[in-house]
């Protein structure tokens, strides 16, 4: 059960992988791409850093600290993109 469960996530995570670039082909703005991508690689990679801690989980907290660096490293980056992306914009004109 547990097998399954981890193979689950972890192709969760993959499709989530693969669903983040569909943007990237789209008309839209950089940041809403930019947005879609690390939003839906964050959660792809969590996906699948849960599932191996489903299938080993003597090294719970190797995998626990890299759920939490991911969530925090990503979402940063974001910001961070997002800051110097708009910044950029307002100083050409």
């Amino acid at each position: 059960m547990i097998n399954i469960l981890s193979y689950s996530c972890i192709g969760i995570g993959i499709f989530f992988w693969f669903w983040g670039t569909f943007p990237l082909l789209g008309k839209r703005s950089v940041l809403f791409k930019l947005h879609s991508l690390s939003v839906a690689d964050t959660l792809g990679s969590i996906a699948i850093v849960f599932g191996l801690l489903l299938k080993r989980p003597g090294e719970w907290p190797l995998l626990i600290l890299a759920i939490i660096t991911l969530a925090i490293w990503n979402t940063m980056l974001g910001y961070v993109l997002a800051y110097c992306s708009s910044a950029g914009g307002e100083n050409e004109r």
